[in-house]
């Protein structure tokens, strides 16, 4: 009998215990509460995109990274035009009389100068959002004319060129001769 007194003795300490650990359970409880958010975040996170887009990088060939390069640098070449473009208008002068009639011509053939500068980079914008539209199509390299690939180091020297080096030289040539030259 002993031990059944002992018994009860432990279980009269439990019972005196179990409302002071309530009390401490309620603490920790908000503290749970604190790392369950901090678990919700985690999951947020996207790895396996930057893992699926480290794949997509090392299954391009070489040619198709090349590409993406030229890519990314007409889209800057695009967004700085732009810029300039918008630059120029804002401080393009209107029609001014000068006193003088040679500073007229002047300042004439300058803002002429100016907007031919701009028509010329509005076309060069128009060439710029056609390749980067065939790179999205993947037609992007390849001749218009003879249907061969454009190669890569004049792609990097003119991204906007829409044919081969070969149909570009008889393409010239046949300018020469239609000019006379």
């Amino acid at each position: 009998m002993a031990k059944k007194k002992d018994k009860t003795v432990k279980s009269k300490t439990k019972q005196a215990k179990k409302p002071a650990t309530k009390k401490k359970i309620a603490k920790p409880k908000k503290a749970v509460a604190k790392k369950q958010k901090i678990q919700v975040k985690k999951p947020a996170r996207k790895t396996p995109k930057s893992a699926a887009s480290k794949n997509k990088k090392t299954d391009l060939t070489p040619r198709e990274k090349v590409i993406m390069g030229i890519k990314k640098r007409l889209l800057t070449q695009r967004e700085t035009l732009l810029k300039e473009a918008e630059g120029a208008l804002n401080s393009l002068p209107g029609e001014i009389n000068f006193p003088d009639m040679g500073d007229q011509a002047t300042a004439e053939t300058d803002r002429n100068f100016m907007l031919r500068l701009r028509d010329r980079e509005r076309l060069l914008l128009k060439k710029i959002d056609e390749a980067v539209e065939k790179i999205d199509n993947g037609t992007f390299g390849i001749c218009e004319e003879c249907g061969n690939r454009i190669g890569i180091k004049r792609l990097e020297a003119r991204p906007v060129t829409t044919l081969c080096i070969e149909c570009k030289t008889r393409q010239e040539e046949e300018e020469k001769i239609t000019e006379g030259g």
